[in-house]
Parts: structure tokens; sequence; C-alpha cells
């Protein structure tokens, strides 16, 4: 016989918990970060890997899976960049001009 703890477990495995960004006592937080991701759209796959586990809840979810960030609100932690099994995100100082910069700041059609 299956107890209720036993069930309520097994319902858990359905449910995920994705946070908003919202602004706290001190702001929009975009302003502490030294480094920032960024996105190639080329390389992502929409996997959502970046959405999911980004602790700010930072990577806005857009129609068709496709993903932006939400800099406002990103604290560049990396772990989106980590969570990339495509090498999409990578992490740039705060600023700093980098290697297709335009490409990357360029949305899908």
């Amino acid at each position: 016989m299956i107890s209720k703890v036993e069930k309520r477990d097994r319902s858990m495995d359905k449910r995920t918990t994705i946070s908003r960004p919202t602004e706290g006592a001190a702001g929009k937080t975009g302003s502490w970060r030294d480094q920032k991701p960024v996105l190639d759209q080329k390389k992502c796959k929409k996997c959502l890997r970046c959405w999911i586990f980004c602790p700010e809840g930072a990577i806005v979810r857009k129609e068709g899976d496709a993903v932006e960030i939400d800099y406002e609100y990103c604290k560049g932690c990396g772990v989106c960049m980590k969570e990339c099994p495509f090498k999409a995100i990578i992490m740039v100082r705060e600023g700093e001009v980098y290697e297709n910069q335009e490409e990357c700041a360029k949305e899908e059609p």
C-alpha cells in the first residue's frame, strides 16, 4: 500500500518553480554585476536550460521558446553560461567590446 507521503512526493515531480524578477528594496539589481552574459542566437537551440536554472529569473522566455536576457535584473552570476550545453552564452566584462558583438545582439527572425 502506498502512503499519502509517497503519493504527495510523486505529484511534486510534475511541478517546477520559476522565479520572476521583481524590484526589491535596493531597486533593480542589474547594476551590481561586473560581468554580463551574452547570448548568441545562432548557437541557441532553445533547450531552455538557461531559463530554468537562472536563479534571478532574468532569462525571459519568448514566443517559440526563444530567450532573451533581462539586464535590469541579471546579476552576472554565470549560471546560464555553465548550464548551456551548446555554448551559446558567454560572459564578458561589463562595458567590454567583444568579438561578434553585433551578431550576438541580433535576434533570430
